[in-house]
């Protein structure tokens, strides 16, 4: 007897859509069918019926007639190997199912993480969505601030040409106001000075008349012996102030001077001298090198001359000083003297004894010169422009005895006038002051 078996294996859409015309086809075969469910698939073994093997059992029982006991023990055999057939393919079958089951359960594992992932890729485009929208958002932001910077710079840039506009303004006015008031000084000094010279010629012609001139004078005035400074020609004998002829070091030029031979022992050279406002003191540096001025009245010797007589040996400096209430005081300085031209006049002192204040009101260490045209100090403002004249400024210290000259009741709050900060103070312009060398060996 032939036994065959057949299974089929499917979910459940697979039955629900084709299981009905198959089963009719197989029991047209005459095969019978046996179903077992599990989850959502179900398995169906098709076998033989046992009427289609009668015929053959009556056929072999005809045969089996003669030799019965053989053919049954045989059936038997079969029967038992159709069994074990049967029961390794029940194991094989529960096998499949085993391995069907934890495919589903893995398929369903990565359904899961599916689902898990698409909704961490939901939420992540979420996030994103709301940083791009945020983005935009500060994007705007970072063009509405730039515009508006871009219209405040705008403004500042406006107010700042305004402000040049302006200031060029102010200082084209400053300039004419400078040039007024020069010229004001020139034609005040020029008038003062014509007053001097008047003045001088009346007292000299009254002097002549009472008393002849004494012969010191009159040897230095109308002689013109030249000397070295005014401390030789005070040792020559010659013993009364006034004007005399002095020899520039190392050359055969002549030069005027003053010489004070009454104070302190006399032989002095006066290098400086203010008493009425005469001259104008606002020069420019080639001016203060050569000097300028009437030695008889408001002069200055000349940077040039006492840079080159100063270092030649050593000298000392005294700065006589008078005020409008008709006090007087003076700085002594041990040890003065002036550097080159290259050098810018530097000043050098030492020493400092006197009246005018125990600090020395010429700032050191020594500094260099400056005048309106040659800026050598150590300030931004321009200090010989500002304060008028030339002078050791430093960042235009507390002293200048070449500024403007104010008369009485005009003096006070003068910030650019004569002023000698540690006697007077910075706003106190002074009447009279006069700067004098000799050596020190005198």
């Amino acid at each position: 007897m032939q036994l065959a078996a057949y299974f089929f294996w499917g979910c459940s859409i697979f039955l629900a859509s084709g299981y009905n015309s198959f089963s009719k086809s197989m029991e047209t075969m005459g095969k019978k069918q046996y179903q077992v469910q599990h989850g959502s698939c179900s398995y169906t073994f098709l076998l033989p019926e046992t009427d289609n093997c009668r015929s053959s059992t009556s056929y072999v029982s005809n045969a089996v007639q003669r030799d019965a006991p053989l053919d049954y023990d045989d059936s038997v055999q079969r029967l038992q190997l159709l069994e074990n057939i049967m029961e390794n393919n029940t194991q094989w079958l529960m096998k499949v199912l085993n391995q069907t089951t934890r495919l589903e359960l893995q398929l369903l594992e990565h359904s899961l993480s599916t689902n898990k992932l698409e909704r961490q890729i939901s939420d992540q485009t979420n996030e994103i969505t709301k940083l791009q929208e945020k983005n935009s958002f500060l994007e705007k932001r970072v063009l509405e601030m730039e515009d508006k910077h871009t219209l405040q710079l705008k403004s500042i840039k406006d107010e700042k040409d305004q402000l040049q506009v302006l200031v060029a303004r102010q200082n084209s006015i400053i300039e004419e106001l400078e040039k007024q008031l020069v010229t004001a000084t020139v034609n005040n000094s020029v008038l003062q000075k014509q007053q001097h010279d008047l003045m001088e010629t009346v007292h000299n012609l009254l002097t002549m008349i009472s008393t002849p001139h004494s012969k010191n004078n009159f040897i230095a005035k109308e002689e013109q012996i030249s000397f070295k400074d005014c401390a030789e020609a005070f040792k020559s004998g010659l013993t009364t102030s006034g004007i005399y002829t002095l020899t520039v070091p190392n050359t055969v030029q002549e030069k005027k001077a003053y010489c004070d031979m009454e104070t302190g022992g006399g032989g002095w050279t006066v290098i400086q001298r203010r008493e009425d406002g005469s001259v104008d003191f606002h020069r420019t540096w080639k001016e203060y090198k050569m000097g300028f001025g009437d030695p008889a009245g408001e002069y200055w010797l000349g940077n040039e001359f006492v840079s080159q007589l100063t270092n030649q040996k050593r000298y000392v400096l005294k700065i006589h000083l008078k005020d409008w209430e008709g006090n007087e005081a003076y700085s002594l300085y041990d040890h003065f003297s002036l550097a080159s031209e290259e050098q810018k006049y530097r000043i050098y002192l030492k020493g400092l004894t006197g009246t005018a204040g125990k600090i020395s009101s010429i700032s050191q260490p020594g500094n260099d010169f400056s005048t309106k045209d040659a800026d050598n100090d150590k300030c931004i403002c321009k200090c010989s422009q500002m304060l008028t004249g030339g002078w050791w400024f430093d960042a235009c210290g507390p002293s200048n005895l070449n500024g403007m000259y104010y008369p009485l009741r005009q003096n006070n709050n003068k910030f650019n006038g004569i002023k000698w900060y540690y006697w007077k103070g910075s706003g106190y312009s002074l009447k009279a002051t006069t700067m004098m060398i000799r050596p020190a060996d005198f």
